[in-house]
């Protein structure tokens, strides 16, 4: 008996080695085997399948998978002042990969855990920022590291008052989260993207969408 498989994992999951066994979108694409190598809290999976090319041979193929499940993020914005809220938090997979100290300047973001993405974000938003959020604008859906990462990401923005929130510190404890907040001028976080100082991939997207389409962009002559 195989935890995640046969019995339930440490969340309750059964059956995580069916997942992707019923694709028929792709005629190109036979799924033979998926392996559950971890389950711990997501999943790891190896899937071996077959794969026919553009001149009609087929190759045999194995690939892991991450799968986390799917996430929301969103960009706090204020354009009276003409700033944007961030998060600082200590991330580890960064860490030990060359980032001086693995604290990274994101926009707040989480997995949806079974809720609707605009529902989901709102509780990140407040848990991760201490605001309380109304309307949302949603900008798009990005697959973020579609070779070995299942997860969708679904990205919002919306509009903060910086009154409304009187600490710097948030984050779920029990989850082991210490998350500062950080109020910078749009146009510093442009220039922090040129200089490194912010590194994540999606809060540059947000932050360019933003200049480009969102709240902060140049009207044309």
């Amino acid at each position: 008996m195989t935890a995640g498989i046969d019995t339930p994992d440490r969340r309750g999951r059964t059956g995580l080695d069916r997942h992707g066994r019923d694709l028929t979108g792709n005629p190109r694409v036979r799924v033979h085997d998926v392996e559950v190598l971890s389950c711990h809290w997501s999943v790891l999976r190896n899937t071996t399948f077959d794969y026919q090319h553009r001149d009609g041979h087929w190759s045999r193929e194995q690939r892991e998978t991450y799968d986390r499940g799917d996430g929301a993020t969103i960009l706090l914005y204020n354009t009276g002042s003409r700033s944007v809220l961030l998060t600082r938090q200590f991330r580890l997979p960064a860490y030990v990969n060359g980032h001086p100290d693995g604290m990274l300047l994101e926009t707040a973001a989480g997995l949806l855990d079974g809720e609707a993405p605009h529902e989901a974000i709102r509780r990140e938003a407040a848990e991760e920022t201490g605001h309380r959020i109304g309307m949302t604008e949603a900008v798009f859906q990005v697959y973020m590291s579609p070779g070995s990462v299942t997860e969708r990401l679904h990205f919002f923005a919306a509009p903060f008052d910086s009154a409304r929130s009187d600490t710097d510190s948030h984050g779920v404890a029990a989850e082991g989260e210490d998350i500062q907040t950080v109020e910078i001028p749009f146009d510093d976080a442009l220039t922090m993207i040129r200089t490194g100082e912010i590194a994540d991939a999606k809060t540059i997207m947000l932050l360019q969408w933003a200049a480009l389409d969102g709240p902060f962009r140049r009207a044309h002559p």
